[in-house]
């Protein structure tokens, strides 16, 4: 995607050989761009959330095996490195998807060969990315096309957190198929969802759609039953952390709010995500890890002042305790379709695998006890 007019992905090779990322934790306020050297820089940046959203945390892991193997080609350093990178992020799927996935393509090379093995493996996970959402865009965008014919005009879209470009390598998963409704001319207007505690929506999804010249209006995260009440959306479309194989979709929290008063209004409720989102070993969402997260992010928000200074204050009672957990599980029975790369299906166990048939063999899946 275009920021002022140069295209950027969310995370590249740099000449130098090094990683280089767009600093989200500075947006949107100020874009700025962080250099990864070391394992250790690629685990604090997942970890502070420098970079963010299931498929890029994914493919910042598979930079941090290759910047690992750079000091340390030994079969106990990747083991090592993968250990760092999984602890980062316990909810995201592609983060140990991507682990997998280097550490099988690494598993029979020599040492010797180790780095430039890894850092084609990361790439090549970074482009497979790139497609993936942009297929995503063309199957979502068959839906807006239809709700747009049904309408006469314009489409209103609410969405939740940030599942666009900057979740992403490019494109994004909820936000591909408005990018590709608006550039082909469609109408499309978005609700973006302040999404608090830390305020993604209204930070990041607010400043994509705005370099892109997509229309939205940024709105407090309790205002999307009352404008479904309304009538004044025609349809909601999440990003999704983890979908279990029989299509539960956990994303951050708020989500399944969104869904109930989408499933009341009889709004459809889609979730966007690639096959890296699958989590084929669960079959029940209650069963995913839920992260915890600080409780500062909850009792403290940042902001520019009238003066242009980036300040944090406090907003809760000093003797006030706070939970904050990132994410929440809608059931499938609430989804009215996953939008994947390979299509469109229902968030169910046959409909996933009416577009994965290969992964037909691992059924049924026990359930956990």
């Amino acid at each position: 995607m275009k920021i002022s007019g140069t295209h950027y992905r969310t995370i590249w090779l740099t000449a130098a050989g090094a990683v280089r990322v767009i600093d989200q934790s500075r947006l949107p306020f100020d874009f700025a761009v962080v250099d990864l050297d070391t394992l250790d820089d690629a685990a604090q940046a997942i970890r502070t959330m420098v970079v963010r959203g299931a498929p890029l945390i994914g493919a910042t892991a598979a930079y941090g095996i290759a910047l690992a193997l750079r000091a340390d080609a030994s079969d106990a350093h990747l083991e090592y490195a993968a250990r760092i990178l999984q602890a980062t992020r316990p909810t995201a799927i592609n983060l140990a998807w991507a682990l997998k996935r280097m550490c099988s393509a690494l598993g029979g090379v020599a040492p010797k060969d180790r780095v430039d093995v890894a850092f084609r493996e990361a790439s090549a996970i970074c482009d497979a990315d790139v497609e993936q959402c942009r297929s995503i865009g063309i199957h979502g965008l068959e839906i807006i096309r239809g709700l747009a014919n049904t309408a006469g005009g314009r489409v209103n879209i609410l969405t939740h957190c940030n599942a666009g470009w900057l979740a992403c390598v490019d494109w994004g998963t909820a936000l591909s198929p408005i990018y590709m409704a608006h550039d082909a001319g469609i109408q499309v207007h978005v609700w973006v969802d302040e999404t608090r505690p830390r305020n993604q929506g209204a930070a990041l999804t607010a400043f994509e759609l705005g370099a892109h010249g997509v229309p939205h209006t940024v709105i407090a995260d309790n205002l999307g039953g009352h404008l479904m009440q309304r009538d004044q959306v025609d349809m909601v479309i999440v990003g999704s952390d983890r979908t279990t194989a029989a299509g539960d979709v956990c994303n951050k929290v708020g989500t399944y709010l969104k869904a109930l008063a989408a499933h009341h209004n009889s709004v459809p409720f889609y979730a966007a995500l690639p096959v890296s989102t699958i989590d084929w070993s669960l079959d029940r969402g209650r069963d995913i890890p839920i992260e915890e997260r600080s409780p500062m992010e909850l009792t403290h928000i940042s902001g520019r002042t009238s003066s242009g200074s980036i300040e944090t204050v406090r907003v809760v009672p000093e003797a006030s305790p706070a939970l904050n957990l990132a994410f929440d599980v809608t059931p499938g029975s609430l989804v009215t379709a996953l939008i994947t790369e390979r299509g469109v299906c229902s968030a169910s166990r046959a409909g996933l695998l009416s577009l994965y048939p290969e992964r037909g063999a691992e059924w049924p899946i026990p359930l956990a006890r």
